[in-house]
């Protein structure tokens, strides 16, 4: 059998594990707790026939217990859903708590209204459009604008690689295609000279020589630098040494 007084007489006095002290007030942390505040008329602990509101996923329930289901832990509180409809949940706690105590069932009204407004309210805030909040990694944001100047770098350089080799490809390609000309050419003035029958023999290898020869001048004449004027020195020879000789 359950005292109250002496469970309330224990727990005012001495420690409670619901119980936080402050300056002005003390307030209680149960769940069951009708106002919050640690006292002898809203302590769930110290009265054995007690009633609250309480909310699960969105649906009001109203807990309630007597003295005869005490001593269950499992089954010592009645629950009972509450409808959506203010007037008529009214009416359910009124028949549920017909012969309590005025001072519980006056709270479970007050526990009940806010508890339908914080409802309503956030069903206000989920129908509204709201700015999403997204945390700013500074470390991933350094470490792709580093990634980015060199692959810009990386690009320059290969941009640069690849015009010098264009370049290169275009001067040997000229080259190329002179030569080809002139071999063209050394061509077409032999086989006039077959058909015209002025081919002799000291001819037939002035061609190859030919080719090679005026290929060479033309990269001689590239590479030519401007000639230096010659100089001349003349000597003047003396014929005195001869005169005496002879007298």
């Amino acid at each position: 059998m359950q005292h109250d007084d002496v469970v309330w007489s224990i727990i005012n006095k001495t420690f409670c594990s619901f119980k936080v002290n402050t300056k002005s007030q003390r307030f209680c942390r149960n769940e069951y707790n009708l106002t919050g505040f640690c006292s002898r008329a809203s302590c769930p602990l110290a009265n054995s026939r007690y009633a609250t509101v309480r909310e699960e996923s969105g649906i009001i329930y109203l807990y309630m217990r007597t003295a005869e289901r005490i001593h269950e832990p499992k089954n010592q509180w009645e629950k009972v859903k509450l409808s959506r409809n203010f007037e008529k949940a009214i009416h359910q706690i009124n028949e549920n708590l017909l012969y309590w105590p005025g001072f519980i069932k006056s709270k479970c009204k007050q526990r009940f209204l806010k508890i339908t407004q914080y409802l309503i309210r956030m069903r206000k805030l989920k129908l509204r459009r709201q700015k999403k909040i997204v945390p700013l990694q500074r470390k991933i944001e350094r470490r792709e604008t580093r990634r980015e100047e060199k692959a810009l770098i990386a690009a320059k350089l290969e941009t640069a690689i690849e015009k010098e080799l264009m370049e290169r490809l275009k001067s040997g390609m000229e080259e190329i295609e002179i030569e080809k000309e002139l071999e063209e050419e050394l061509e077409a003035d032999d086989m006039e000279m077959e058909e015209n029958g002025d081919f002799d023999i000291e001819d037939a290898t002035l061609p190859s020589t030919s080719k090679k020869s005026k290929l060479s001048k033309q990269k001689k004449d590239k590479s030519k630098k401007p000639k230096r004027p010659r100089v001349e020195i003349e000597y003047e020879i003396e014929d005195e040494p001869r005169q005496r000789l002879r007298a």
